[in-house]
């Protein structure tokens, strides 16, 4: 018969977690912050844009998913008050200066002849970066202490996998003379050089790599 008073391991024996994280509940709370302002600027940027853009199958994909970063919003919003004892809506913040120029320049292109460029700076910067940094903050966090971030994270990841696969689609349908390729790689790189001096969507250290010294 077993020794009910014997100590035991506090998980498993195939458990093999370990109780902290690389994040304290401080720097849970600023990323969570951080990434729910940049959800919620994804969906004003792809909300807006459905009433301009002129294709019908661009407009019905934005459509979609705006009202999904709507959601991861939403998702970010209720892990705050759990994190930290005070409003939610203080720590909705971005992460600098920098990735506030970064997002003016993806929600830059109005007309209505800039579809390129709109679905360019959101599908092939904004949204792997973002992806980038949930993935990091994915495999860096407790699975004991945050393990309702963690379930926050997969639900959000798998949206933002999807769209990010349809967003490229829609910009390869479009792409198909030698100057589109040309007006989409000159906004990619000029939205990646923004990114890049912001530190990503958490700032330095979004997916773990701090920039170098100087």
């Amino acid at each position: 018969m077993a020794d009910p008073y014997k100590p035991r391991a506090p998980f498993a024996p195939w458990d093999r977690r370990d109780l902290p994280g690389l994040f304290d509940v401080e720097e849970t709370a600023r990323r969570v912050g951080n990434y729910k302002w940049a959800e919620m600027k994804l969906f004003e940027a792809l909300g807006g844009w459905v009433a301009t853009v002129p294709e019908l199958d661009v407009k019905m994909r934005l459509g979609t998913h705006c009202y999904k970063h709507a959601w991861h919003a939403e998702l970010w919003h209720k892990r705050l008050p759990e994190l930290r004892e005070m409003n939610p809506d203080r720590l909705t913040v971005p992460a600098n200066d920098a990735f506030v120029a970064f997002v003016e320049g993806v929600t830059e292109p109005e007309a209505p002849g800039l579809t390129i460029e709109k679905l360019v700076g959101v599908y092939r910067v904004f949204l792997p970066h973002l992806v980038g940094a949930y993935t990091f903050h994915l495999n860096a966090t407790s699975e004991i202490t945050d393990a309702p971030t963690i379930r926050s994270l997969k639900f959000i990841l798998q949206d933002d996998m999807e769209d990010w696969r349809e967003g490229e689609m829609l910009i390869q349908s479009l792409i198909e003379t030698p100057e589109e390729v040309d007006r989409a790689a000159a906004h990619q790189a000029r939205l990646e050089k923004l990114i890049v001096a912001a530190g990503g969507v958490a700032g330095p250290g979004s997916i773990g790599r701090q920039p170098a010294s100087v």
